[in-house]
């Protein structure tokens, strides 16, 4: 469900050509079902002109409401139409978990 908030949020905020988000929770430490990681691939014009650090605050201010929740982790990956043309389609891999210790 959160998922879907975050990419009815982004949709509305940014109109991207293209956003994935994917929930990446199961990769992480945490209860199962937990929704907490994420990974937001979006592309979008308005991005034009900005810094990666710019588009960034952009969407963490859109999603204010998430990450003072549940949500404790957003990988971003921020296009410009043009920039994603470039790239055909690679996106980067989320790092991997730096947690430690175990579930009880």
């Amino acid at each position: 469900m959160i998922r879907e908030q975050i990419e009815e949020k982004l949709r509305k905020a940014f109109e991207p050509a293209h956003l994935e988000v994917h929930d990446e929770s199961y990769r992480h430490n945490v209860p199962a079902g937990s929704e907490s990681h994420f990974k937001v691939v979006i592309v979008s014009d308005v991005f034009t002109g900005q810094r990666f650090l710019q588009r960034h605050r952009a969407i963490y201010g859109e999603l204010t409401e998430e990450l003072a929740g549940s949500v404790h982790a957003l990988a971003l990956h921020t296009y410009t139409q043009k920039e994603w043309d470039g790239l055909q389609d690679t996106v980067l891999g989320s790092p991997n978990c730096r947690g430690a210790g175990t579930l009880a």
